[in-house]
């Protein structure tokens, strides 16, 4: 059955898009990158972030491409300055707010728009040592007088395989969209709280070996900031050894059982420090299961 296409422009460049077609499907047929942070092809589009946003000739207001459906006739442009300013903005946010140091992509569209996260002032202390490892309901002032963020927790490392440490948390919520009905359907984590409070949480903010997490490292494998991150990579960031001019990345079929997931091995030093599987494979859409995520300490003879 032939798909229905509608035609429209973008940055003065004529496309045509089947009429299902989300404004950044039309951006990227036409080769224009389009910024995003929350966004991804294999989850459904939440429009948190609105670093994606474009303008439509005789809309109000500037809209998220990654939801944004075509409609015919559409006149769009990309680049403009009202999107320009209203992208920097975002990022100067986000940047002054959390702690956005281990996302190379984050940094590159800083420099692309020149945002200075240092203009709307310090950031919120980090929480120190000792502290207690839970999520701080509600704001908490830190010991020089200045209003804490609820991101400000300390990391949490409850168990053998990964950490979560939500001062790097954007909450774009990709973590609850992989943990839920997108791909793992375990509703481990969720929002909690609301506005300024806001936060992933398990339920009751109970450790995760005591929640209905199976550790499946879904949500690893979407976050874009390093706020979840295996605990061997945290522990050589820590000891300033991570080196990615050292890595190599290797695909291979996982051993497991015969389902034929495609791992992507990231080794450093000859030692393997992080798994991922590709977003666009047909057999796990980037996902995996915890044997495929984190069973290979055999491969080093660890089990």
């Amino acid at each position: 059955m032939t798909r229905r296409t509608v035609q429209l422009t973008i940055d003065g460049k004529q496309a045509s898009v089947p009429e299902d077609a989300t404004l950044l499907d039309a951006c990227t047929s036409l080769g224009i990158e389009t910024p995003t942070l929350c966004w991804a092809e294999n989850l459904t589009p939440v429009n948190v972030c609105r670093i994606c946003v474009v303008e439509v000739e005789g809309a109000r207001v500037l809209v998220p491409s990654c939801s944004r459906k075509v409609e015919a006739g559409m006149v769009v442009h990309t680049d403009s300055p009202r999107v320009r300013t209203s992208r920097k903005l975002v990022l100067e946010l986000l940047g002054s707010s959390v702690d956005m140091s281990l996302s190379p992509i984050f940094l590159e569209y800083s420099k692309r728009y020149g945002a200075d996260p240092a203009r709307f002032g310090p950031k919120a202390p980090k929480a120190k040592a000792g502290e207690r490892d839970a999520a701080v309901p509600g704001h908490h002032h830190a010991p020089d007088g200045t209003h804490a963020a609820t991101v400000a927790q300390p990391v949490k490392r409850d168990n053998d395989l990964f950490l979560r440490d939500y001062e790097k948390c954007m909450l774009c919520m990709k973590c609850v969209q992989a943990c839920g009905t997108d791909a793992q359907n375990t509703f481990a984590i969720a929002v909690s709280g609301r506005g300024f409070e806001a936060r992933i949480s398990t339920e009751h903010d109970t450790a995760l070996p005591d929640s209905a997490c199976v550790f499946c490292g879904n949500c690893i494998g979407v976050c874009p900031t390093g706020a979840l991150m295996f605990n061997v990579e945290h522990d050589l960031r820590a000891a300033k050894k991570w080196d990615e001019s050292k890595q190599t990345v290797t695909d291979t079929v996982c051993s497991y059982c015969g389902v034929g997931c495609t791992l992507s091995l990231r080794v450093q030093d000859n030692q393997i420090v992080r798994v991922t599987s590709p977003s666009d494979n047909s057999v796990t859409a980037g996902n995996l299961c915890v044997k495929g995520r984190f069973g290979w300490g055999f491969v080093k003879g660890d089990e």
